[in-house]
């Protein structure tokens, strides 16, 4: 009975270890660094604010509960029916990858993924979060304290 706490413990400090929150100018460099400004016509802010509002820049953001049984991972909430796939639902798998690798603090694989997804005819509209909360808006002055 010990061990089996002593393991579950190290198992939290483990997925701890993994979670990232990034800050909104540490996210914005990272995705500059990635080349996702002006990617498929998509401004650096627009990118920065889709992750602010899907996730709030957190790594390990997860919703489960979407209406027609798929979920969403990562700093991108990448859609389990669509862009990766999870043992509990079948998927397109179109960034052919687990989902559980967008739940970690590497984002490298999510940054490949939301270019994947931005191509689709739908661009950066597959994002609810984006739509309602980023398109059409004045982000001029989103990034300004990032000096970039």
């Amino acid at each position: 009975m010990r061990s089996i706490l002593v393991i579950t413990i190290l198992s939290y400090f483990f997925v701890a270890d993994e979670a990232k929150i990034f800050s909104k100018c540490e996210l914005a460099r990272k995705l500059k660094s990635m080349g996702m400004d002006g990617f498929h016509g998509y401004s650096l802010a627009n990118w920065v604010c889709m992750a602010e509002y899907e996730s709030n820049f957190n790594t390990q953001a997860f919703n489960g509960r979407n209406s027609n049984g798929s979920s969403d991972y990562g700093v991108f909430q990448l859609n389990s029916k669509w862009w990766c796939k999870s043992n509990s639902h079948s998927s397109a798998n179109a960034c052919n990858i687990m989902c559980s690798k967008f739940l970690d603090d590497n984002i490298d694989d999510d940054i490949a993924c939301a270019k994947r997804v931005v191509k689709d005819p739908n661009g950066m509209s597959a994002w609810v979060a984006w739509v309602k909360h980023c398109k059409g808006k004045d982000l001029s002055k989103y990034l300004a304290s990032c000096n970039l």
